[in-house]
């Protein structure tokens, strides 16, 4: 059981560099694009279904993508939460 926390916090991590790399224009012959290229892949099966289900807020001229919030939740509450403890 261990193990199952430990890769899932390490998934959370990656979410939270998602959300960070969002955030910065990367170009694509830069060394951080294939990071961030791996980041998306890693990462998108389980966001791509929530961005789908839950669209982005609209927040005056902006949009808000939720995925990455409902999902550290899940991940921090219900798996970390009931499986690890705390």
């Amino acid at each position: 059981m261990e193990i199952v926390c430990t890769l899932v916090t390490a998934y959370i991590i990656v979410i939270f560099a998602r959300i960070v790399l969002s955030w910065l224009p990367i170009s694509p012959d830069s060394p951080v694009a294939s990071v961030s290229s791996f980041i998306y892949r890693i990462t998108e099966p389980l966001m791509g279904p929530l961005r789908r289900a839950l669209p982005p807020l609209r927040m005056g001229n902006m949009m808000m993508d939720l995925s990455p919030i409902i999902l550290l939740f899940v991940l921090q509450f219900a798996v970390l939460g009931v499986f690890c403890g705390g």
